[in-house]
């Protein structure tokens, strides 16, 4: 079997920047399994991962547009310590939701001034290319509830905390017996 739409690959990967530092990886960890063609990975990694087969090795460095896209400065913003409520103890590093024009959206803490906070929803990893070396374990074909719904229901589930692989959803991939499940945010696989 070939991964393709619908099918579910069960890959080890490894993600470096172009400087050689890998940032993450999976072969520490159970394989990460993602249903294929449903928006689950960065699109560059999921076009070469298309036709391979069980046992094949993938190294590609996906450049940024296919990956988180560009650096966008205007996603970078200093507000009002006051608008954190009552949180205390903000550091850099710290992520948030933030309520936006355009819906809530991610942001990260990136410095902490005496009255002001700069925030950053850009990925951390938008405007770089990325380098991977994938091993492709095991494909099966999705079932019919994992293509409605858009993501696996694995036993294994992915081993993947934050998966720089992800997509465009944050629904959970993880089996219910682990937690996740339909909606959960679970193990972060995408």
């Amino acid at each position: 079997m070939k991964i393709s739409q619908h099918t579910v690959p069960s890959i080890h990967y490894r993600l470096s920047n172009q400087q050689g530092e890998v940032l993450e990886s999976s072969f520490d960890m159970q394989p990460m399994v993602y249903l294929h063609g449903a928006n689950n990975l960065i699109p560059g990694l999921e076009k070469a991962l298309e036709g391979k087969a069980t046992g094949d090795i993938v190294d590609v460095t996906v450049d940024a547009e296919d990956a988180y896209g560009p650096y966008h400065d205007g996603l970078r913003q200093e507000v009002p310590l006051s608008a954190f409520g009552d949180i205390e103890d903000i550091i850099p590093g710290m992520r948030f939701i933030a309520e936006t024009e355009m819906g809530q959206r991610p942001v990260q803490v990136t410095e902490v001034k005496d009255d002001t906070v700069v925030v950053d929803g850009n990925h951390p990893l938008a405007g770089q290319a990325l380098v991977f070396h994938v091993e492709v374990m095991d494909i099966r074909e999705a079932t019919e509830e994992e293509i409605a719904h858009g993501h696996i229901h694995a036993h294994g589930g992915c081993g993947s905390k934050g998966g720089c692989c992800g997509g465009e959803g944050e629904e959970g991939c993880c089996s219910e017996e682990q937690g996740g499940g339909c909606g959960s945010g679970g193990c972060g696989c995408h």
